[in-house]
């Protein structure tokens, strides 16, 4: 029995070095323009590719210092070079045929390959040193030798491809060095390959190394803000065993949190380095048990603490846009952001300040805002001052907010009417998105309650509740369908007093397409205003061509009234494009509204909220 051991991967890039020095050096009668010659490779796929992309033969095809001799060399090594190249997708015994043929004035290379029965992996063996139970930790979070052999990619059976073997154990290491062990590594590994019986014996030894924690926090970069803006962020307490997925999750939370240009958090080793060389000079061995805990090291780079920006834009829900905005990181300590827009159907201006992330994850902010509007013949003016309380993940977040409000409304040119309102509202979203920014599996739900229930700078009180969906299901591998619905319901003994903002109305780029923005509600005159129940629903196939561009059929259903009995859909379908930017998915869509027998142009940024 003929058996091969193999530990080393081929690097096919450097299997012609010399022959490459030859061809530069070595063919002094080389003729000026070099010896043109084609290759002609009969193999099945994919080593038909694998053999063109990697063949000195091919490589050197227009090397100007090309001749017979160095050609007839060539055609001489390729059987030798063929079988280790195929050797690496798991073919062992090869019949390999390479004849030159001179007829014509372009010498031809004929190379004919057959690959035989591939080697396929028999037993595997995984030998796993130093892991040990974890002190404190529940036993669902325990290291699981059992499920960590089970993840083993390269299974009994399977084809022994180079490629393959490699990414297995690149695979079991990942997995234990992104916690506790991070210094894992693979002491050993073997791949026995016994051509005749077509079997390859595998074993691979993994040594856990030391088992690490983390130690205090260490901040670099910090010069106007307090060291509370990057403490209290941390989900990484001292003695916490290493984990990859608290410190990525640390350093978004600093990304996120608006301060800082540039953030990096890492576990600092330079403390363990220097335990090891300590105890190597010393003589004494060194253990788990008494390894150093690690500095949990922050480096930032802060914003400016000023910035201004101006833009120019257009929606097809409220118009042309302009708007200027004002962000500074430190007013009193906290941070403000301002910002006046200029829309055709709308026109706004706010500012807030934001109090850094508390240590129990509380972002708080409070802020003024003033909006008019002109949509569907309903003019408003509102102008409020809010404070919110938010916290929670990206997969669940949630918010308290205390709203004081006053608004002047005018509808089809009757007289204003003003109204005041202290509401109290608590939202809650959750996620669940294989990819936030282009989702294709999954969903995401947003519910909110809330209204103004005491007399207290209440016109009229009020109970409100609303919730959104969408569900995303893949359809093979370039087909998506997407779900939409929401539903609100307010309850009050008058809707005289209640604030237009907190009444509902439908249509536009993300409500039921084919329809005005806002145009689906309550007539009164030639205006629309705001009703006490709203639904909508939509429904949208997708269809990716190439994996930036799509197209897409869609229907959409909804409407918004002061009674179910009189709650009638009204439906809008149409074709959209779809290009998945840089900034998310931009859909572009020809709705025709059913109700008013009108094609409309939607422009919008995604669905996901």
């Amino acid at each position: 029995m003929a058996q091969v051991v193999a530990k080393v991967a081929y690097r096919p890039a450097y299997a012609g070095s010399v022959l490459w020095c030859a061809l530069l050096f070595g063919a002094p009668h080389a003729l000026a323009q070099g010896l043109h010659y084609t290759v002609r490779i009969a193999a099945p796929a994919p080593l038909d590719t694998l053999l063109e992309q990697n063949l000195d033969l091919q490589r050197f095809s227009d090397s100007p210092r090309m001749d017979l001799e160095q050609l007839q060399r060539l055609v001489r090594v390729a059987p030798e070079q063929i079988r280790t190249l195929v050797a690496t997708e798991g073919y062992y015994a090869p019949e390999i045929s390479a004849t030159l043929e001179r007829d014509g004035d372009t010498p031809t290379v004929q190379l004919r390959i057959t690959p035989g029965e591939p080697v396929r992996v028999g037993d595997v063996e995984l030998i796993l040193q130093g892991f040990t139970p974890a002190a404190g930790l529940p036993a669902d979070q325990q290291f699981d030798p059992a499920a960590l052999k089970a993840s083993w990619s390269l299974r009994q059976g399977d084809i022994f491809r180079q490629n393959d073997w490699e990414q297995a154990k690149r695979g079991l290491l990942r997995q234990v060095v992104q916690s506790r062990y991070p210094r894992a590594q693979i002491s050993d590994s073997s791949a026995t390959v016994d051509p005749d019986q077509h079997l390859a014996l595998l074993r691979v030894v993994l040594d856990s190394g030391p088992e690490l924690r983390f130690g205090e926090l260490r901040i670099e970069g910090l010069k106007r803000y307090p060291p509370s803006v990057v403490s209290n962020l941390n989900p990484i307490q001292p003695g916490d065993y290493y984990n990859e997925a608290a410190l990525q999750t640390y350093q978004t939370r600093l990304q996120d949190s608006g301060y800082f240009s540039s953030v990096e958090v890492s576990a600092d080793s330079s403390a363990l380095l220097s335990e090891q060389l300590a105890a190597g000079e010393a003589g004494e061995p060194r253990n788990s048990a008494s390894m150093p805990a690690l500095p949990l090291l922050v480096r930032v780079v802060e914003n400016k603490q000023r910035n201004v920006s101006a833009g120019l834009g257009f929606s097809t829900n409220t118009g042309n846009r302009a708007s200027l905005t004002y962000d500074d990181l430190s007013v009193f300590g906290l941070r403000m952001k301002s910002a006046v827009t200029m829309e055709t159907k709308k026109q706004s201006a706010h500012s807030t300040l934001y109090f850094p992330t508390t240590a129990q994850g509380y972002n708080d902010s409070v802020g003024a805002a003033f909006e008019r509007s002109d949509i569907a013949g309903e003019i408003t003016s509102v102008a409020s001052v809010a404070a919110k309380r938010s916290w929670g993940t990206p997969l669940l977040e949630r918010n308290l907010s205390l709203e004081l409000l006053t608004e002047t409304k005018t509808v089809d040119g009757t007289p204003s009417s003003t109204s005041k309102s202290l509401p109290l509202t608590y939202g809650v979203t959750w996620r669940k998105l294989d990819n936030l920014l282009f989702p294709n599996r999954g969903y995401a739900l947003n519910a909110q309650v809330g209204g103004a229930l005491l007399p207290l700078l209440t016109d009229e009180a009020f109970v409100r509740g609303y919730a959104r969906g969408v569900l995303y299901a893949p359809l093979g591998s370039s087909d998506k369908l997407i779900l939409r619905a929401e539903a609100g319901m307010l309850a009050s003994r008058s809707k005289n007093g209640v604030p237009a903002v907190y009444l509902f109305r439908a249509g536009g780029d993300q409500s039921v397409r084919g329809y005005a923005f806002q145009e689906l509600g309550l007539r009164v005159g030639d205006a629309i205003t705001g009703g006490r129940y709203l639904g909508t629903a939509s429904a949208e196939y997708q269809h990716w061509f190439r994996p930036t561009w799509g197209a897409a059929v869609f229907y959409d259903l909804g409407n918004a009234a002061d009674t179910l009995s009189t709650l009638r859909p009204k439906a809008g379908y149409g074709l959209g494009a779809r290009w998945k930017s840089p900034v998310g998915p931009i859909n572009v869509d020809m709705a025709y509204g059913h109700a008013v027998h009108k094609y409309r142009l939607h422009f919008s940024l995604g669905f996901t909220f």
